[in-house]
């Protein structure tokens, strides 16, 4: 059955097209499985709680007419201001406008959440464009430059908020604006589309945009919502949407509530936060975690920016998931929320979870991958730009960014024909990786580095490893560092900001600045590390077993380093290139191409084909790198989806020509 809504319907009638629902969430409660729900262009002021789920066959889609233009927003205008004092209006909200949850009393706060004043989950927009709380009514009257924003001239756009007698009072600097006379809005919901329970599966959400919502710090640790999201059941798909302006996380893949682990570790102060997430896991396990119940949802062709926290965050509930041809950018610019759950991207558990033709960029962080990256692929995407931007002061050096950072996993993760130009690439704190065919402009930071808690050694953290391609935990283990491979790669040596270089400096944070694989001296062969197992006297109880705690074997061929880009000094058939080689990014009309000279230069030499049997298996989980229904991998597809030779180019392009077209859309 089809059903309609319509915001400009006199009054809501039976959901016909003759007589169309008023609200979306008046459908959510109505259909089900096989329904379809067609919203008509508006604006739609509310909370959307699906209350029934489809199934595979028959999923319910909640479908916008018009792309783009039925709205869910969690904002409500106010346009009774009042002039305070200079350009500063005050405005009085009655709270029951809030119900249960007031975003204007609900401080942001959890695991892994720094933040140099308290903030809360509520937001000021002005003409859609959130500005900036600040914890004195002073700052509000008399703004200074945010030297964090990275638009710093929008930060003195500042506001404050405080209970007074059954009421919200926001205080806020409009600098000339008479907010009466121009669209100010707060938000007032905690999520757009989102149902309160858990297990309300196959929904299709497509085309609509959604926005502003008083989403609240989603650590892996803890209960994880956003504007839009599955809330811990399987099969949904967000596809053409807009998403922007959420106080936290845009898309939410993430974590049901565990009320005896929710934020333990910053509550409680007892157990370290590795702990209590390795118990979460296990809990979850325990309660249903698994291939059959959660998971495998697609988010593609969506378009999600300005978002503090993340664009898509994710812990156990986004397995088996596809997210593809997404356009990320502007997450966290404003960096008034700190922490270690920051990115364009931020996923826990990206079991065999694939990351397709999506472009990121303008991020503190491109793509976090933490903990359990395993059957995990990333694949055919564009990052650029995801750091700090030169002269922009940096919080932590947590918060410095690069393209890719995969953490604390065992593997197999795979990166290919991928295009990587910010400076810093990637951070590796992890094992078990291969890079093939990818563009890599920019250095490999904390390589072997990373994975202990507090003091090196005092604190290793141990994360799980799971039956291939399933949920089921099959052993735990720290992290030895190597187990990683790399064919086929263009390392492009980058200028590092000087404003990073300084700051680097002034800290006791090391990083490594040189492209290349040349952070992975030191590693062994594969025949060095096996050697060591068979050496003559290791019998009985004399075996030397401190060789099972060594870094494992590094793997590499077919790489080529230009601009100072170096080679592991293990390094085999490899070519440096001695002429400069120029790497740009140019927007024209839209679309991004890029500018380069690397096939004017690139010698010819024999390069290797790479499948899923060169690549063999990561060493803890014992799995090959292959794809989530175990087939194996040829790469004999670039970039483009072009064919590629026996004896196939370095990088993610097959041919020069193909850099006439654009890279992204």
């Amino acid at each position: 059955m089809i059903y309609y809504v319509s915001a400009r319907a006199a009054r809501s009638g039976n959901g016909t097209q003759n007589s169309p629902f008023k609200t979306i969430n008046e459908a959510a409660q109505t259909a089900a499985a096989g329904d379809e729900v067609v919203v008509a262009p508006g604006i739609y002021r509310e909370y959307v709680n699906p209350k029934n789920g489809g199934t595979e066959q028959l999923p319910i889609v909640y479908r916008s007419e018009e792309p783009g233009q039925a709205v869910i927003t969690g904002a409500e205008q106010v346009k009774n201001w009042k002039l305070y004092e200079g350009t500063v209006w005050v405005a009085r909200i009655p709270n029951g406008i809030f119900g249960d949850y007031n975003p204007y009393t609900t401080l942001i706060s959890g695991d892994w959440y720094y933040s140099e004043i308290p903030l809360h989950t509520g937001e000021v927009y002005l003409n859609g464009k959130s500005m900036y709380e600040t914890d004195r009514l002073e700052d509000v009257l008399n703004p200074t430059v945010y030297e964090s924003s990275w638009e710093p001239e929008f930060s003195v756009y500042k506001w404050y908020t405080k209970q007074q007698d059954g009421f919200t009072v926001i205080y806020a600097n409009f600098h000339g604006s008479d907010p009466n006379e121009h669209n100010v809005e707060i938000n007032v919901r905690r999520n757009c589309f989102y149902p309160d329970k858990t297990g309300v599966s196959y929904i299709t959400v497509s085309g609509f945009t959604i926005r502003q919502a008083a989403t609240t710090w989603a650590p892996p640790t803890a209960y994880q919502d956003g504007m839009i999201g599955p809330h811990w059941s399987k099969g949904w798909v967000i596809e053409d949407c807009e998403i922007s302006d959420s106080k936290c996380c845009g898309i939410t893949l993430g974590k049901y509530l565990q009320p005896n682990n929710e934020n333990k570790w910053s509550l409680k102060r007892l157990k370290h936060g590795t702990q209590t997430e390795r118990d979460a896991i296990c809990q979850a396990q325990l309660e249903g975690w698994t291939k059959e119940n959660i998971g495998s949802h697609i988010v593609r062709r969506c378009h999600i920016y300005n978002c503090e926290q993340t664009g898509i965050v994710g812990h156990l509930g986004g397995v088996f998931s596809l997210i593809e041809d997404n356009h990320i950018h502007h997450i966290n610019t404003k960096q008034q929320l700190a922490g270690a759950e920051i990115g364009g991207i931020k996923m826990h558990a990206a079991i065999d979870t694939v990351f397709r033709r999506n472009h990121i960029h303008h991020c503190t962080r491109g793509i976090w991958l933490d903990w359990q990256t395993q059957g995990t692929r990333v694949t055919q995407n564009l990052l650029h730009d995801n750091i700090i931007p030169e002269g922009v002061k940096i919080l932590t050096p947590i918060g410095v960014g690069e393209d890719l950072f995969i953490e604390v996993s065992h593997g197999p993760s795979l990166v290919d024909n991928n295009i990587f130009l910010t400076c810093y690439a990637s951070r590796l704190a992890t094992q078990g990786v291969a890079y093939v065919h990818n563009l890599i402009c920019g250095s490999f930071t904390s390589v072997g580095q990373g994975t202990d808690n507090g003091t090196a050694g005092t604190g290793p953290r141990y994360t799980p490893y799971h039956v291939p391609h399933r949920t089921e935990v099959a052993g735990f283990m720290t992290f030895l560092h190597g187990d990683d491979r790399f064919y086929n790669n263009i390392f492009v040596q980058s200028d590092i900001p000087e404003s990073i270089r300084n700051y680097w400096k002034t800290t006791a944070h090391e990083t490594n600045d040189i492209a290349g694989t040349v952070p992975f001296n030191g590693y062994p062969t594969e025949e060095e590390y096996i050697a060591q197992f068979f050496r003559e006297g290791d019998v009985g109880g004399k075996e030397d077993r401190s060789k099972y705690y060594t870094k494992l074997p590094v793997y590499t061929g077919g790489n080529v380093f230009c601009n100072g880009a170096k080679p592991c000094e293990k390094e085999v058939n490899y070519q440096v290139v001695d002429e400069r080689i120029h790497v740009s990014l140019e927007k024209r009309d839209g679309k991004y191409y890029l500018d380069t000279n690397l096939f004017d230069l690139i010698p010819e030499f024999e390069t290797s084909f790479i499948s899923t049997e060169t690549l063999g298996e990561a060493f803890e989980p014992e799995q090959k790198f292959e794809n989530p229904d175990g087939s194996p991998i040829f790469f004999d597809r670039d970039y483009w989806d072009e064919k590629r030779g026996i004896n196939p180019m370095p990088g993610p392009f097959e041919n020069a020509g193909e850099l006439k077209r654009p890279l992204w859309p």
